[in-house]
């Protein structure tokens, strides 16, 4: 009576070891993005409108900027209309520089805060720093800084809200840590601020300062210590090594 031998797995058969690495995988990027869905539900709504922004003649899109701006003419007549649409609009060519900060700022920021908390913050910064780097062009236009044409300048992007969230990240930090992030970011969004006085400019150190006014938020949250952390990987890897070797 003949015995079939099974197929050994080759280059087209899918071992049973891969499979399940592709599902554990699977699982860790499915619960990556549900901690954080706020975030990856807007980087979506990015990704698709800059893409369809692109396939526009660049007339059109020029209209649709200033109609979507938060300039002080837009302001002024559709506040609401223009501060909820500036935030959902970037250019394709800067769209995978968001990604990475949204990877870096937005994501642990929800993770940490929950999502209900995040958006409070993104809100308050967005919002707040419009009307504050706005009044910035205001008052250049009233005492005669800036032509009256700046009115109708344009204004649109994600950035506020992420520099409201990398504020109130700060937070997170545990001491000293904290204030070396602080400070640093100061230094950097103020130097910016003394060297190049634009409005965006001065938008994002105010949305900063937003956030770090929103510590109230942050209560009963953990903190994060860097050193400790350090020091936890390093022990992990050294038990991994040492379980590895054989004993002679």
């Amino acid at each position: 009576m003949s015995h079939r031998t099974p197929p050994e797995p080759g280059p087209l058969t899918s071992h049973p070891d891969d499979e399940g690495r592709l599902r554990r995988g699977g699982r860790r990027v499915r619960g990556w993005v549900a901690a954080a869905p706020g975030t990856y539900v807007w980087l979506l709504v990015l990704t698709v409108s800059a893409l369809q922004f692109q396939q526009v003649p660049p007339r059109v899109r020029h209209v649709i900027l200033h109609v979507d701006s938060t300039n002080l003419f837009q302001l002024a007549h559709h506040p609401l209309h223009v501060l909820v649409l500036s935030a959902v609009w970037t250019q394709a060519s800067t769209l995978l520089t968001y990604v990475v900060l949204f990877q870096l700022f937005h994501v642990p920021a929800e993770r940490w805060l929950g999502t209900a908390r995040w958006l409070a913050v993104v809100v308050t910064a967005h919002v707040g720093a419009t009307f504050v780097s706005e009044g910035t062009v205001w008052l250049a236009i009233r005492y005669g800084v800036d032509p009256t044409r700046m009115q109708y300048t344009l204004d649109v992007g994600v950035s506020y809200g992420l520099a409201g969230v990398a504020g109130v990240l700060a937070y997170r930090l545990v001491s000293p840590w904290r204030e070396v992030y602080v400070i640093v970011a100061l230094c950097y969004l103020g130097t910016r601020v003394v060297v190049l006085h634009t409005f965006t400019d001065i938008g994002h150190l105010s949305a900063y300062l937003i956030g770090l006014c929103c510590h109230p938020l942050t209560r009963g949250r953990p903190r994060w210590d860097p050193r400790a952390a350090l020091a936890q990987a390093r022990q992990r890897t050294g038990k991994g090594a040492g379980a590895g070797k054989r004993p002679r």
